[in-house]
């Protein structure tokens, strides 16, 4: 369960990238939250108890990694910082480069955008809906293979703008 776990929370911040370019958003502090998650049609717990076992169960190697990569476990889900050139340019650098996942972004209807993703290890579909440049919502369905087993797993996700000042969180190289 545990490697599960973590695979769901780092597949969670890995689907911000095609969402953050659906369009201009504001750049800073942004927090993502999710609900609904299921794996293999089974409901996991909120996401802030999930948040909360992996920061006590996570080595401060893993917990480093994640923070290299631009994403800390903080508040109620993950939070992340956007730069002004991030949210300027058409790529938004919020996967590792090294991770092998691609993103695209197959229908943009009004403020509704659908997106593939794939990854090694996860392959997604999804849909985002901006309310504004400081709040949007996905919606991802897929698979993903965290365990050495293929299963299936939805969330919906919503991204809130905190301000400005991304503090001690580092925006992705």
């Amino acid at each position: 369960m545990n490697a599960r776990l973590l695979g769901l929370a780092m597949v969670v911040g890995l689907t911000l990238p095609v969402a953050a370019q659906a369009q201009m958003l504001a750049p800073g502090l942004w927090e993502l939250t999710t609900s609904n998650m299921k794996v293999d049609n089974q409901n996991l717990p909120d996401l802030s108890l999930i948040l909360g076992q992996l920061k006590q169960q996570m080595t401060p190697e893993q917990r480093a990694m994640l923070e290299k990569q631009g994403i800390t476990m903080a508040g109620k889900g993950v939070q992340v910082c956007l730069t002004p050139a991030q949210v300027a340019s058409d790529s938004i650098p919020l996967t590792d480069p090294q991770s092998g996942c691609k993103q695209e972004v197959t229908d943009k209807t009004g403020n509704q955008w659908k997106f593939r993703f794939s990854c090694p290890k996860a392959q997604d579909t999804g849909v985002a809906t901006f309310q504004s440049q400081k709040a949007f919502t996905t919606t991802v369905n897929g698979t993903f293979n965290a365990t050495g087993v293929q299963q299936n797993g939805s969330l919906d996700t919503h991204a809130q703008w905190l301000g400005n000042d991304c503090g001690t969180v580092k925006p992705r190289a």
